[in-house]
C-alpha cells in the first residue's frame, strides 16, 4: 500500500494528485478525496490570509502516523494528504486528502476519519490575517468532538 505525506507551500494539482491514487493494478474500487480553501470567513470575522506554520519532520510523522491508523482500520490501497504552509489567501486550496480502496465505503470513511485526525492531530499553527489585525487561531470543540466520534466508532 501507497501512503503519500507532502507539506508544501507550493500549490497542488488535485487531478494529478487523484491520478497518482491509482496502482496500475486495477484494484481501486473507489477514490475518495477532500479539498479544503481558504474561506474569506471564520467565525464572525472577515478572512484577507493566513499564515501557516509548522515544525518539519515533526509534522510530517504526525501526519503518517493518521495515515497508519486509517489504513489499520479500513482496507486501502493509498492515502495521501498534501498540506500547505506558509502565506495563503482566501479561496488558495490549502489541504488535499485522497484515498483509494476496492470499495467505497472504506474509502469515504478513511477520507473523512484522515481529515478529522488532521484538523486535531497535525501540528500546524494558523494565523489569520483580516480587517481587524492578525489572531492565532485557537483549536475548535466542534473539529475535537468529529475526531473524537471515531474514537467510539469502530467501524471497518
Amino acid at each position: 500500500m501507497a501512503l503519500s505525506v507532502s507539506v508544501q507551500a507550493e500549490d497542488f494539482d488535485v487531478a494529478a494528485l487523484q491520478r497518482q491514487l491509482f496502482s496500475g493494478a486495477h484494484e481501486e474500487g473507489a477514490i475518495a478525496c477532500f479539498t479544503g480553501y481558504v474561506r474569506s470567513s471564520s467565525a464572525e470575522r472577515a478572512v484577507h490570509g493566513m499564515e501557516l506554520e509548522h515544525y518539519p519532520g515533526m509534522t510530517e510523522r504526525s501526519i503518517s502516523g493518521i495515515l497508519a491508523q486509517a489504513s489499520e482500520r479500513w482496507p486501502l490501497l493509498a492515502a495521501s494528504v498534501v498540506h500547505r504552509v506558509g502565506r495563503l489567501v482566501a479561496g488558495d486550496q490549502i489541504v488535499w486528502v485522497g484515498v483509494a480502496s476496492a470499495h467505497r465505503e472504506a474509502a469515504f470513511s478513511a477520507c473523512e476519519f484522515i481529515m478529522d485526525y488532521l484538523k486535531n492531530e497535525a501540528p500546524f499553527w494558523k494565523k489569520e490575517e483580516g480587517p481587524q489585525g492578525a489572531h492565532w487561531v485557537d483549536a475548535r470543540s466542534g473539529d475535537q468532538a468529529r475526531a473524537a466520534r471515531w474514537d467510539d466508532d469502530r467501524r471497518a
